[in-house]
């Protein structure tokens, strides 16, 4: 017999899931038949599977050792002590963290092999005893939101499923206001709001912004002020209405000013100039601020906050060389 203590970071999930979590070899029909056999049991008593798990509930499992070995599986060693980075902590409380992500570094996984800001994030918590090897069976921490690679800035992550699961649904229902930082071609002296449907060509990995609904498109939303500009060039703060794939990137582009150092959506001759001037290898493109409603209730702790981030070296160095900061 195997018993479990359901601890704070683990609550809120349901039973069926936490089981299939921890035996994560096991087939469905099994849980369930040991649900009904009663040889899973919650707090004593028979289970359905639907129950929402809280703090202190304690598990039993009933089965053969040899069948718990067998079910739990082979988890792949979770630190990365080759690959440790100091995170840029900008916020952190007993259920989430917001960190400033800086160019270069996946926010998720890509490939097996990849190692992303969750990696980093879990070896962080390792380290400092708020998690435990084990814990990763039936809960990993993780974040919340996805920059691209080469953007930088804020990435919001949940400790707990709770604040996992609370921060999920703020940028899902937008009560999140999300603002970034653009450095961009040309001069836009008016504050827009602009607006089309964004289709995305999966083999190249490349969004298409186009005026009426096409099949497969999604409609976006995407407003901009501007800061200041200069000469041929605009530092913008964008706000985005909805959250696409590479949507400030490419709807930007589309109205005739692209991202300075984007590769992909940008002007080749005037990103080989900025790389020369300012060794500008990314675009200029940082998640720079969330804000908080200030009727949050779930995560009350975040209540009408603000959370900045600071721009990157590279991009401070690129704005200032073009007098735009």
């Amino acid at each position: 017999m195997r018993q479990l203590t359901i601890k704070e970071k683990e609550s809120g999930q349901r039973l069926d899931k936490y089981l299939g979590k921890y035996l994560d070899q096991a087939p469905k029909s099994f849980l369930y038949k040991m649900l009904r056999k009663k040889n899973i049991t919650l707090n004593g008593k028979k289970a359905e599977g639907n129950e929402k798990l809280e703090p202190g509930d304690e598990i039993r499992l009933f089965l053969a050792e040899e069948t718990l070995e067998k079910f739990c599986g082979k988890e792949e060693p979770s630190r990365i002590h080759k690959n440790k980075k100091r995170l840029d902590i900008v916020y952190e409380d007993d259920e989430v963290l917001f960190i400033n992500k800086p160019v270069d570094m996946l926010s998720q996984k890509a490939g097996k092999e990849d190692i992303s800001l969750c990696e980093y994030l879990i070896d962080y918590l390792l380290d400092k005893g708020e998690i435990t090897e084990e814990d990763l069976k039936t809960f990993r921490p993780g974040v919340c939101n996805r920059l691209d690679r080469n953007t930088s800035g804020l990435v919001a992550a949940g400790k707990s499923l709770r604040g996992l699961q609370e921060l999920s649904r703020c940028f899902k229902d937008r009560t999140i206001h999300k603002y970034y930082l653009a450095a961009v071609k040309g001069r836009i002296e008016k504050p827009a709001h602009i607006k089309g449907f964004l289709w995305k060509d999966e083999k190249q990995n490349k969004s298409q912004i186009v005026k009426n609904e096409k099949k497969g498109s999604l409609p976006i939303e995407t407003k901009y002020v501007p800061i200041s500009c200069t000469g041929n060039a605009t530092l913008l703060q964008v706000e985005l209405l909805t959250g696409r794939s590479h949507q400030i990137r490419s709807h930007l582009a589309s109205i005739g000013h692209p991202l300075l150092g984007d590769w992909k959506y940008g002007e080749k001759k005037i990103n080989e100039k900025m790389k020369e001037r300012y060794g500008v290898t990314s675009q200029l493109l940082h998640a720079w601020k969330l804000e908080f409603p200030a009727e949050e209730q779930r995560l009350s702790q975040l209540a009408g906050k603000t959370f900045t981030a600071e721009l990157p070296e590279e991009f401070q160095k690129a704005a200032q060389g073009e007098r735009l900061l």
